[in-house]
């Protein structure tokens, strides 16, 4: 029993450890409503593309359309990919009085999202 207790706190350790070390991935997909418009769509891009500098805990902000050939997407047509320091700094973007105003213009035209967070484990 104790030599469970102390595998499952070196887990722990290491998994605080890598997270502490690595870069957390914010990665974004947007399914757009039929009705969005090219001109409203090309609004959001440079809407979000402008959030990084913004918002001073963004480190990178990458983006691009799907180009798969595998017809796996189920709509979502755009993904954007950020990175973060830490989950705190994630947690600051979030809360940016300049990422809730880009939330309000999106909110019209946005159908679904869908968001994963990762911390790489290179």
């Amino acid at each position: 029993m104790k030599l469970h207790s102390i595998l499952a706190a070196l887990a722990l350790f290491t998994m605080t450890t890598l997270a502490a070390d690595a870069p957390l991935f914010h990665v974004v997909h947007f399914k757009f409503k039929a009705g969005a418009t090219p001109e409203q769509i090309q609004n959001i891009e440079k809407e979000f593309a402008a959030l990084k500098t913004k918002i001073e805990v963004v480190q990178t902000l990458d983006a691009g359309t799907n180009v798969s050939p595998e017809g796996l997407a189920d709509g979502f047509t755009h993904c954007w990919v950020l990175t973060f320091k830490n989950e705190k700094d994630r947690d600051t973007y979030l809360h940016h009085p300049a990422h809730v105003a880009f939330v309000e213009i999106l909110k019209p035209v946005l159908e679904k999202p869908l968001v994963v967070d990762f911390f790489s484990k290179k």
